[in-house]
């Protein structure tokens, strides 16, 4: 029951930082909200027995992907417009509304706990050593040429850049 209720809390900040990435007119406080988001997909993988999953959330989309995001906002110096007085009178009935449907939602959603839960997966679902079987057995040619098609790319790219300069 707990479980699920931390399930529910988590699932309500996603989806309000979601929004707020979206509707957010600060370039940067939209990117912050991105972080949050990520770090709450990453709590959500771990409660469902994939740490492997939830620490490359961290690692790759709110390390990485994020440092990039924040340093091509502040590289192009984006400031956030003024909002036009239009748009001020129309926040407030849209944010009652996105409100009332996202509790809606998860009133809908909480009423579910009655139901019996599904089985849960075994235990080594999600973790380093399945997911590296998986990749190195079943999958090993398709990400053979993946690596291939990320190297041409990166070669690709340099050529480009190369032309470029000279």
């Amino acid at each position: 029951m707990g479980e699920r209720i931390l399930f529910f809390v988590l699932a309500l900040i996603a989806i309000l930082s979601a929004g707020g990435v979206v509707f957010s007119r600060n370039p940067v406080r939209s990117a912050l909200l991105l972080v949050l988001n990520f770090f709450t997909l990453a709590l959500i993988y771990f409660m469902l027995s994939a740490p492997f999953i939830g620490v490359l959330q961290v690692i790759v989309y709110a390390g990485a992907i994020m440092v990039l995001f924040l340093f091509v906002i502040m590289l192009l110096n984006l400031g956030s417009p003024d909002a036009m007085p239009q748009e001020r009178e129309l926040r407030r009935p849209l944010a009652y509304l996105l409100g009332f449907g996202i509790f809606a939602m998860l009133v809908a959603q909480a009423l579910t706990v009655l139901v019996p839960a599904a089985p849960q997966a075994p235990p080594e679902v999600g973790t380093a050593r399945v997911i590296g079987l998986a990749l190195f057995t079943q999958w090993a040619y398709p990400l053979l040429l993946m690596g291939v098609l990320l190297t041409v790319g990166v070669i690709g790219s340099i050529l480009l850049a190369r032309r470029r300069a000279a």
